[in-house]
């Protein structure tokens, strides 16, 4: 009888055992979250696929499921369906979508100021702002480092009536600057300009357009408000993971460097390629004693300025609408 007592109750400890296992699997068990990138590969979404190689999303419990992009309205109408968990897009787009009534919000702002730059051509530099006057540049509608023009000029005292921008093709920017048909146009430090000087094989003047005031929000996650509400524990895991993936980028570019090509067949060179992840952790920042991402209401109230100069947005919704900093941790 003692026996049997006693190999009921080894039984029912085993059983438990198993069970306590079974539980904890389930609760290690990986969440998935799908991320839409707003356009196609390049440099800056490096730190995402060096931190899926090295485990650290897996460390964080996430199965990361990463997706090219066709442009930021894509990327927030298969955030709305249901379709992603999180984009990562240019900042401005999200607020400007969110004034406009998208139910979504910015959950981590990495580029406070998008790295935009007017390139200009040796012979006719374009190294301060007050050397656009009696310039021509290239434009574009909705061509972000172009829009703003106008605010920039202002907050360096230049007489924008004196800059002749040439509206055309989005496509042709580039190809009419390097024709000589337009003096500067308006180029991403993180991407486009790696790839231009290598395939021309030349510097061109430089004229960085943050440094000179204009803080235009880049690269930032956007999650919906149903996703923040029902997957927010989910969503934190991400972003802390992304801030590992995120320093140890900036240590390794190399790896990183290594870790995008591995997965983008027809890109640019390493060199490029690397220019490009080193450009973009230069770029990444956030306030004094704040963890990466964190978002400075300031910085949101002043884009909305800023989207308000080249457009009617009516009256602004409060700025606890667009971003939430609950995500990140310190």
């Amino acid at each position: 009888m003692l026996q049997a007592t006693g190999f009921i109750r080894s039984a029912a400890f085993a059983a438990a055992t198993a069970f306590a296992t079974l539980m904890a699997g389930q609760s290690a068990m990986a969440d998935d979250v799908n991320v839409r990138f707003s356009w196609k590969l390049k440099g800056e979404y490096g730190f995402f696929y060096l931190g899926e190689q090295k485990g650290i999303y897996k460390d964080a419990g996430v199965t990361l499921k990463l997706g090219e992009g066709a442009g930021s309205q894509a990327a927030l109408g298969a955030l709305i369906q249901g379709q992603e968990d999180a984009v990562i897009l240019p900042g401005i787009f999200a607020i400007s979508a969110i004034q406009k009534g998208m139910p979504v919000k910015i959950v981590a702002l990495y580029q406070p100021e998008a790295p935009i730059v007017l390139i200009s051509h040796p012979e006719k530099p374009v190294n301060e702002p007050g050397d656009l006057e009696g310039k021509t540049i290239a434009h574009s509608i909705g061509e972000t480092g172009t829009s703003y023009l106008d605010a920039f000029c202002e907050i360096n005292k230049v007489d924008c009536s004196k800059v002749s921008k040439v509206q055309m093709d989005s496509q042709s920017r580039v190809p009419q600057f390097l024709q000589k048909q337009v003096d500067v146009v308006s180029v991403y430090l993180t991407n486009d300009l790696p790839v231009l000087e290598d395939r021309i094989g030349q510097h061109f003047p430089t004229l960085d357009m943050a440094e000179h005031g204009l803080a235009i929000p880049g690269m930032a996650v956007v999650a919906s408000d149903a996703g923040i509400a029902n997957k927010a524990e989910t969503l934190k895991n991400f972003l802390a993971a992304n801030a590992k993936a995120i320093d140890m980028t900036r240590n390794d570019p190399a790896a990183a460097t290594a870790a995008l090509m591995a997965v983008w067949q027809g890109g640019p060179s390493a060199k490029v390629v690397q220019q490009q992840i080193e450009a973009t952790s230069e770029s990444i920042h956030s306030p004094s004693g704040k963890p990466v991402g964190w978002i400075d209401e300031q910085a949101i109230a002043d884009a909305l300025k800023l989207i308000g100069s080249v457009e009617d947005i009516g009256e602004p919704k409060p700025l606890s609408t667009f971003y939430t900093n609950e995500l990140l941790t310190q």
